[in-house]
């Protein structure tokens, strides 16, 4: 049986077993680290195990590299990068990994006409460079979250497999394996939650011997919603083993050894078992939502979209979201998050996560804040004093020019000293960004303005308009934004989901949602298919110190609606037989 590169490089030996769940000891190299057969047949050995497999494999050195060979120091910089950068809220204008060319349309459309069409489209540059030889020079995109995907699922089996081998002597055995169990599953819904919903087929790979390091592999690729499925699966089961627990002690000693010290703060402490059910529900009506259509272009709720790779949402869809949210994560809950420290191999401060490499004047930034993101801010939103066009005081707005084509007005702040606003942002008021240790938290799995939204965008398009609304409202309460009230206003169905659809862009800036959230929309869509995106604010090149700023411009980006897989993958271990292909036939 052919070994997928994937498959065979995880689970680095001295990488996840490490003896303590200190910060210094999730570092690599450890020379002294143990060994499956030596140590992981107790209580400490399969709790740094699944730590270690999660944060490490899973986050940080899937590739099992000294250091991670993308953007940033993390998944998170990289792979929530470029959810943000395909759905036009940052730009950028680097060469590594592509940032600069992979987001750039086909054709925009100005306010008086004119077009200015690129002389690349992005579906035949992403081909172009799905090439093994690209991946080695750093220049393939498609590689990376597959990657960490596919390690962190592994490293799951190889716990799961060492589980029935473990020794509890304290405590109540089947509650601490219970909580192991779920552990593995969670992670393993998560990680085929992120090849599904990414890429056009994938591969189910659950074996696993005791003692061993590698998952093995097959050929059998199958479709997008099949790897969905089988993240739901996981997700299920992750439930079903928290519901075994009988013992709330032993749970909250396993739970606190699995998550790093620096990561238990703010929402980022372990969750109790009720909390964790509802980050499952949460999880659950997220791979419904972000997996399927609901298209709302140029302000149509009954827009189609007339080529794609998934299909349109349903009514019972929609219930099904409504059920899931309703027993999903409230604001109170501990979630999966972290904050990001100098110290923190999983994340740092100002490397590990999009919003630190978007963070700072926009001469200089990674991520280049974006003109779309900003237009959907309501006049008087608290939160718009995270950004400024006159970054330290410039005597005039620091404008960068993207491609030649795209440019911004906008940077944000740090929020350390030579980058804060001038009027500090009001107490309660939601910070997308900061460069100083333990304020930024990101989000790896659902949250409390998540799980509303969905509560949000399922009741108005089930006809419950006000009450989606209310929801609407809670996140914007929830986030310090101090506007007016939207629910109870009489607002029609397309006002709402106006409202919805920008209040989504910009509460959950920087989670890795944004891609999903422009592509169920329809926006990422030719405009030949019933596509596009209309009525946008646009900075053009027009050769002054300033640009030419547009305001009602069309964009047909036509993209890719999910990607191919890999060329490392799909070359070392091809498809055979009348399995899915791995290169999305949809498009061309």
């Amino acid at each position: 049986m052919k070994k997928n590169r994937f498959i065979h490089l995880i689970v680095l030996t001295g990488a996840v077993l490490i003896p303590s769940a200190c910060k210094d000891q999730l570092q690599l190299g450890n020379q002294n680290a143990p060994t499956l057969s030596r140590n992981v047949t107790d209580e400490a050995g399969i709790i740094s195990l699944g730590q270690g497999s999660v944060y490490i494999n899973g986050f940080v050195k899937g590739d099992g590299l000294d250091a991670p060979n993308w953007l940033g120091d993390s998944y998170f910089s990289l792979n929530y990068g470029y959810s943000d950068l395909m759905a036009d809220n940052v730009g950028a204008d680097a060469a590594n990994q592509l940032i600069s060319v992979m987001n750039v349309p086909d054709l925009i459309t100005l306010d008086d006409g004119s077009t200015i069409a690129t002389t690349s489209r992005a579906i035949p540059l992403l081909r172009t460079y799905n090439t093994r030889a690209s991946t080695g020079a750093g220049y393939n995109p498609t590689y990376y979250q597959w990657l960490n995907a596919y390690a962190l699922n592994n490293a799951c089996n190889v716990m799961l497999a060492q589980l029935p081998s473990v020794k509890f002597t304290t405590g109540d055995a089947a509650s601490k394996a219970n909580t192991i169990r779920a552990w593995a599953y969670w992670w393993k819904g998560w990680a085929y939650a992120a090849i599904g919903s990414q890429y056009y087929s994938g591969l189910i790979l659950d074996g696993q011997q005791a003692g061993t390091t590698t998952t093995p592999t097959n050929s059998n690729y199958v479709l997008h919603d099949v790897i969905i499925a089988q993240s739901d699966k996981y997700y299920n089961r992750a439930d079903s083993a928290l519901s075994a627990i009988t013992v709330a002690a032993d749970y909250t000693e396993v739970i606190t050894g699995l998550i790093p010290p620096f990561f238990q703060t703010g929402h980022g402490n372990p969750p109790s078992v009720t909390e964790w059910h509802r980050n499952i529900q949460s999880m659950l009506a997220r791979n419904i939502l972000v997996n399927k259509l609901a298209p709302f272009v140029n302000g149509n709720p009954s827009a189609t979209i007339a080529k794609s790779s998934t299909t349109a949402m349903t009514a019972a869809d929609w219930n099904s979201v409504l059920t899931l949210a309703t027993n999903g994560i409230q604001s109170a809950d501990n979630v999966f998050a972290g904050h990001t420290l100098s110290t923190n191999p999983v994340f740092t401060t100002t490397g590990g996560t999009i919003s630190a490499l978007t963070a700072g004047t926009n001469a200089s930034t990674t991520f280049k804040l974006g003109e779309r993101f900003i237009q959907n801010f309501k006049a008087g939103d608290q939160r718009m004093g995270n950004f400024t066009q006159f970054y330290n005081g410039a005597a005039k707005p620091a404008t960068v020019y993207i491609n030649n084509v795209f440019g911004t007005r906008w940077s944000m702040y740090k929020f350390i000293a030579g980058s804060m606003p001038t009027t500090p942002l009001s107490s309660g008021t939601y910070q997308y960004a900061s460069w100083t240790d333990g304020v930024y938290e990101l989000y790896i799995g659902s949250s409390y303005e998540e799980n509303a939204l969905m509560l949000a965008e399922a009741n108005i398009r089930l006809g419950n308009i006000d009450a989606g609304l209310a929801y609407v409202d809670a996140v914007r309460a929830y986030q310090g934004a101090g506007v007016p009230a939207v629910s109870g206003t009489g607002l029609t169905l397309a006002q709402a989901l106006r409202e919805l659809t920008s209040e989504r862009r910009v509460a959950l800036l920087f989670r890795g949602l944004s891609f999903y959230d422009a592509r169920r929309w329809g926006w990422i869509y030719d405009v030949s298919n019933g596509g596009g995106s209309y009525g946008n604010t646009f900075l053009q090149n027009d050769g002054t110190a300033s640009g030419k700023l547009n305001h009602n411009v069309t964009i047909n980006y036509n993209f890719l609606d999910y990607w191919d897989v890999p060329a490392d993958e799909s070359v070392l271990n091809p498809p055979l037989g009348s399995g899915a292909a791995a290169v999305n036939p949809n498009f061309n």
